[in-house]
């Protein structure tokens, strides 16, 4: 199969540029013909601040992207177009070259930008759906993204302007949804349930089974409010037991949470930056357990998979998709989000049984080779695509007949 991947990166990578390239290997080694349109936020960096400004009717839709897609659709004729992601660069504009080339379109849902401009259903350290209930103009109000009126007011323009042209409704054959939780939130936005298909993320090459050598918790993800690593600090001061933790990652909580931490006195947390995904993955395989206290509604982190397959349970908030992903007592722990005080005593519980966590562990990697392997996702894909084009082939069929 002829294939045209689509993914606009964003400033800071993280999850979904992990997920779009793994899909990409993924095809290629089962043989498929995959061309790739990749754009990245960082393009933005290129311009001066007057021209930035010049950039916003782009994000509504982006004549650039209309031609270069179109261009390679005419080159390439792939049979199928699945996208990742489409802002800020590559705006909604694909959909229509899309169309016009007569090509289905598979996407996936990474997060929640075509409910929330801010994407997180996430504002002022809690969680927030007033764009789900009433409408996106309180997202305007509340300055959801980026903390601005006027860079809001694009975003939810963009929104609504697709939404009443049925853009995504007349231009997406199948929408991936990467949890049970994350379809929900979907349905209720009014995506219809026949096109909302789930599929989660997987993790490849295989990591293989750490040992917990490394005598340590860690964290691994972005240093944003949502994530909450605020909360964690607060538990690590709770601790009763000196554990060593791993802060790995950046975003622009890092020098507010490295000082919270230097003036907490927690000498034993230590905060790693940014670090390639291979030597992520060493010291996560070293780490007795993983905690992820995100308190937004999390799609599928990659993270977790991550965990799963190196044998490495998971201590988790009780929120979202994260209760789908983890089973408390089996493969981690749950605590209740934003309570410091219950995540120290299960951070407590679990550095205190290690046997018990051990064996979490090892339903952990049964997890992972249940369910997140590549050779567990592609058959998933492959299903969705052929989903998608029979879908596209029946709705033409009914046009041309109507």
């Amino acid at each position: 199969m002829k294939i045209l991947l689509v993914h606009n990166a964003y400033r800071q990578p993280g999850g979904e540029d992990v997920v779009f390239e793994q899909e990409r290997q993924m095809l290629e080694r089962a043989g498929h013909s995959v061309t790739t349109y990749h754009r990245s936020n960082l393009e933005i960096d290129q311009h001066s601040p007057l021209e930035r400004l010049a950039l916003a009717p782009q994000v509504i839709w982006s004549p650039r992207t209309r031609r270069e897609v179109a261009e390679i659709l005419a080159r390439e004729k792939p049979q199928l177009v699945h996208i990742h992601n489409t802002f800020i660069m590559v705006s909604p504009a694909i959909y229509s070259a899309c169309r016009e080339a007569r090509v289905p379109v598979v996407q996936t849902l990474h997060n929640y930008r075509l409910l929330c401009p801010a994407a997180t259903f996430f504002r002022d350290d809690r969680l927030c759906e007033e764009c789900l209930d009433h409408s996106l103009w309180r997202s305007v109000l509340h300055a959801c993204y980026h903390d601005s009126h006027a860079a809001t007011s694009v975003v939810a323009v963009m929104l609504a302007a697709h939404r009443w042209g049925n853009t995504w409704a007349k231009g997406v054959d199948c929408f991936i949804a990467l949890s049970e939780f994350s379809r929900r939130k979907f349905l209720e936005g009014g995506m219809a349930g026949e096109k909302v298909v789930v599929k989660p993320n997987f993790v490849y090459p295989d990591p293989g089974v750490g040992d917990g050598s490394g005598g340590h918790a860690i964290f691994i993800g972005r240093l944003t409010p949502e994530k909450r690593v605020l909360t964690l600090l607060l538990a690590w001061e709770k601790l009763h037991s000196r554990i060593p933790l791993l802060i790995v990652g950046t975003g622009p909580q890092h020098v507010m949470l490295e000082t919270y931490a230097k003036q907490a006195g927690l000498s034993g947390v230590f905060f790693l930056g940014q670090l390639p995904r291979e030597e992520g993955i060493a010291q996560l395989k070293r780490a007795r357990f993983l905690v992820f206290t995100s308190e937004w509604y999390e799609n599928f982190p990659v993270t977790i998979a991550e965990a799963f397959a190196c044998g490495v349970p998971v201590i988790c908030s009780r929120l979202g998709a994260m209760p789908e992903i983890v089973a408390d007592g089996r493969t981690g722990l749950h605590f209740t989000p934003g309570d410091s005080e219950d995540l120290a005593q299960k951070v407590e519980w679990a550095w205190t049984h290690p046997e018990q966590m051990t064996a979490m562990g090892k339903e952990a990697r049964k997890e992972y080779e249940n369910k997140y392997t590549a050779e567990k996702n592609y058959p998933m894909l492959m299903e969705i695509y052929q989903r998608a084009i029979s879908s596209y082939e029946q709705r033409v069929t009914g046009s041309r007949q109507n």
